[in-house]
């Protein structure tokens, strides 16, 4: 029972350390974090520059932060753009459970490359990410460009810009939903 307890009050407590940059955020300084968050994407890895100019739109999650012990959970809160122009926000909510332990903080990026996919993305009450998506799990730089010169996906998402220890055999997904920051 006490190792139960000590378990939640960890997780909640790492949740609740990830969770405090994102209460904070209006629209102005999720808009400011997207543009250095796609700054440094494309000077990082320039082959991303490319894949979002052929782009439909492209959603951005500047921070997100996830953490737990055993059973964990994460969240962020980015905007979708088309043009550069942002269309609107939307939360990323992530849940997991299997062996874990730990907290993380990293920048997540999908790019729509149809329009069908951006038309399902805008129209679901919270669209959770599914086969559709193709993952790009390397965060080195020429292991990206090989990968995405072969994507042929809808949506192609990365991970990069990892902070954090955290260690995970676990299932888990993430649902993405429409906000309205003041």
């Amino acid at each position: 029972m006490l190792r139960k307890l000590l378990g939640i009050i960890f997780a909640t407590g790492i949740l609740a350390s990830c969770a405090s940059y994102n209460q904070a955020s209006d629209a102005d300084k999720i808009d400011a974090a997207v543009t250095a968050t796609l700054y440094q994407l494309y000077t990082t890895y320039p082959a991303t520059e490319s894949l979002a100019q052929n782009a439909e739109a492209i959603l951005v999650i500047p921070r997100m932060s996830q953490g737990g012990f055993i059973i964990g959970g994460g969240y962020g809160r980015g905007a979708l753009q088309v043009d550069n122009i942002t269309k609107a926000y939307f939360s990323a909510a992530k849940g997991s459970i299997g062996l874990q332990a730990g907290s993380q903080q990293f920048s997540h990026v999908m790019f729509f490359m149809t329009q069908d996919a951006v038309s399902d993305f805008r129209t679901s009450p919270g669209w959770s990410a599914g086969g559709s998506v193709q993952y790009v799990v390397s965060d080195q730089g020429d292991g990206w460009s090989a990968d995405l010169t072969k994507a042929q996906s809808p949506i192609i998402a990365i991970s990069f810009n990892q902070s954090g220890l955290g260690v995970a055999a676990t299932f888990e997904g993430m649902k993405y939903t429409q906000i309205y920051p003041e």
